[in-house]
């Protein structure tokens, strides 16, 4: 099937939103590569900590939980994460300042890792974000499940958007989208789907000019419920 020319997308997810200006309102706006570098480390590993905790929790109740995350974790300061014993963490998970979930609770030490790891290659972990490839989304999501905690699926890719980092999001629009057109045609995750996936944005990206992040929050406007 014919890749629908991104336009047509575009002039179908206008008419949903009320017109050209409301839509453009409504769309994200990514980070500059300086900006994404120079985010300190502490607040990457609390923005994927907040992001686990809010798979499959209602986000309002983890954002209003978050104070007391901040205060029990100490700022997430990467060292100090780094150097919390085993027996500490089981204690941490039990305050009640926090959603208590010892499962959720663990993957702070094991992201605070990946971070550490990634700053030393790179200066810092944002430098590492800011640097890896536009071309190459679905290659940083991959990354972040192999080398992080809980990170899979759409948390990895919500929190490099959260953070500013130019990425699509396959939300439930999204894939349907992107599956009702004959761009994916198999499983989600396999590697042709999403080699496929990362094509099709590429070409999108090309032909509207404009990041990553618009692309994909334009064509889930364009149909569905409108999940970005």
């Amino acid at each position: 099937m014919t890749r629908e020319k991104f336009q047509s997308i575009y002039q179908r997810a206008a008419e949903r939103k009320g017109g050209a200006v409301a839509l453009n309102a409504m769309l994200s706006v990514p980070s500059s590569k300086e900006e994404l570098a120079t985010t300190p480390d502490d607040r990457w590993l609390a923005a994927f900590t907040q992001k686990v905790f809010q798979s499959g929790m209602n986000w309002q109740v983890v954002r209003n939980k978050w104070p007391g995350f901040e205060e029990v974790f100490w700022g997430f300061d990467i060292e100090k994460m780094r150097l919390i014993p085993p027996d500490m963490w089981e204690e941490k998970a039990k305050n009640p300042e926090i959603i208590r979930h010892l499962g959720k609770v663990m993957t702070i030490p094991a992201n605070a890792d990946m971070i550490f790891r990634a700053s030393k290659q790179a200066g810092s972990f944002g430098r590492f974000v800011a640097d890896w490839p536009q071309n190459d989304v679905i290659g940083l999501w991959q990354y972040l499940k192999k080398n992080g905690a809980r990170l899979g699926g759409n948390t990895g890719p919500y929190t490099l958007r959260l953070m500013g980092k130019d990425t699509f999001i396959l939300s439930r629009d999204t894939e349907a989208y992107l599956r009702n057109t004959g761009i994916v045609d198999g499983g989600i995750n396999t590697q042709r789907s999403l080699k496929a996936v990362q094509g099709a944005f590429d070409a999108w990206v090309e032909e509207s000019g404009r990041p990553y992040c618009q692309v994909s929050q334009i064509i889930a406007f364009s149909t569905g419920d409108n999940r970005v």
